[in-house]
């Protein structure tokens, strides 16, 4: 169970200062009394919204006087920070404490999670296995305190984001976010989505069970909701260092973050903050968070004034490019034949994850992106200004919107906060692994 735990309609500031306060002070009794050397592993600036960098920056000072900290943002193989971004997300943390996270060379390899034991628990869907690789800092440097720092939210390849995805996709190494994106797009989106304990989760348990038992860690997990200002605000916080930390902020985030709908939805509009979603990999959590709510024949418009780019490497940039969001057959196809889809089995996933299978058509209103290259990848394009002005973010609300040309739009102003589902959706799919 977790240390302690606190649930509102909105923490403020205030009380999180103070929350904070009571984690290092729990730390040092049920850990180490007097830290010499901390870690601190917070999100990327992808979940700059989530307020994880300010409550990084928090612990850090808590520790620094005594301690020599670090920080690691868990980037899994996006593209490392800017210093700006690094004192934008972290404010005053010094940013040579910060390290960028190698996906590619700075990892070590510590074993496997069993292709019998991922065959098992994905009901046949994957049948290899998954290499634990991870960042080589984290492993082979001292440490008296690993800290995590992060948003529970509904996910497209674990369920819910955060726990110990933290370690396995946001400082895992290439073999690993390889094989395990891809075992999750096997096992379906959709299967996926909100469920508290997935196949690719069960597999994690094992790994951290099997190799990171050692490490001196806990968790701090956020709870986010939006409060009747149709702010986004703290609702829950759990600080601990077991699975139930997780499965507590989880099944808060479930009640909370999950959007039900006893009809689908002919058409939504989101909004990708410029500031956090620069790619259409990221970016594309808009099309995860909505699929199982968009009616078959409906549209999704995604206003993204901060796109340049598909991929987050220049190499993932160029498949998605070739291969587009053709949907899950032929991409499967491609994938079994093409050796650099098999390498980059990630990108692989990826594509499976972005289409809508033909279900509903996916509008982009890029900033930096030409229509050629938005259509090239199987996507619709809309003029930034003309959607801006159609759909003005500042003068609509989450929900429903009755707009003054009679048409009526579901408007999500952080799609990467929530999920969106008809209630067919959420009870006709496959049975998660037990929590």
């Amino acid at each position: 169970m977790p240390w302690f735990s606190e649930t509102a309609e909105q923490i403020p500031w205030e009380r999180l200062e103070s929350l904070m306060d009571r984690t290092a002070d729990e730390a040092r009794q049920r850990i180490c009394r007097r830290p010499k050397r901390v870690l601190l592993l917070p999100p990327d600036i992808t979940r700059a919204h989530s307020g994880a960098g300010r409550l990084t920056e928090m612990l850090y000072h808590r520790f620094a006087k005594e301690a020599d900290c670090h920080v690691i943002p868990t980037l899994g193989q996006h593209v490392p920070h800017t210093p700006e971004q690094n004192r934008r997300m972290f404010g005053t943390i010094p940013n040579e404490r910060i390290h960028a996270h190698d996906w590619r060379g700075g990892c070590v390899r510590l074993g496997e999670v069993p292709a019998d034991f991922v065959k098992q628990t994905t009901g046949g869907a994957a049948d290899w296995t998954i290499p634990v690789v991870v960042n080589r800092m984290l492993i082979e440097e001292p440490w008296d305190l690993v800290i995590h720092v992060g948003h529970v939210v509904p996910h497209e390849v674990l369920g819910f984001a955060n726990h110990n995805k933290n370690y396995f996709i946001g400082l895992g190494g290439k073999e690993m976010i390889c094989a395990s994106h891809m075992a999750a797009a096997c096992y379906g989106i959709e299967n996926n989505l909100g469920t508290l304990v997935t196949p690719l989760r069960a597999c994690f348990n094992k790994a951290e069970e099997d190799y990171l038992g050692r490490l001196p860690d806990f968790y701090v997990q956020l709870v986010m909701a939006r409060n009747e200002e149709d702010k986004l605000v703290h609702t829950g916080v759990y600080v601990g260092d077991d699975l139930d930390t997780y499965l507590q902020a989880a099944k808060q985030s479930r009640a909370e973050n999950i959007t039900v709908f006893d009809e689908p939805v002919p058409k939504m509009v989101c909004v990708m903050q410029a500031d956090e979603f620069a790619s259409t990999w990221v970016a594309n959590k808009a099309i995860y968070r909505t699929r199982m709510a968009l009616a078959d024949g409906g549209e999704l418009i995604i206003i993204a004034p901060g796109l340049e780019r598909f991929g987050e490497q220049p190499e993932v940039d160029s498949i998605i490019r070739r291969y587009g969001y053709v949907g899950t057959p032929r991409v499967m196809e491609a994938w079994r034949k093409t050796p650099e889809l098999q390498d980059l089995a990630h990108a692989t996933a990826h594509l499976i994850h972005g289409s809508s299978e033909g279900r509903f058509s996916i509008t982009y209103a890029p900033g930096h992106v030409s229509k050629e290259d938005i259509e090239r990848v199987n996507f619709r394009y809309a003029d930034l200004g003309e959607t801006l002005a159609k759909y003005p973010p500042d003068k609509l609300r989450e929900g429903w919107n009755d707009l003054p040309n009679g048409e009526r739009v579901f408007f999500i102003p952080t799609p990467s906060a929530g999920l969106w589902a008809t209630r067919e959706k959420l009870l006709g799919r496959k049975s998660a692994v037990p929590s």
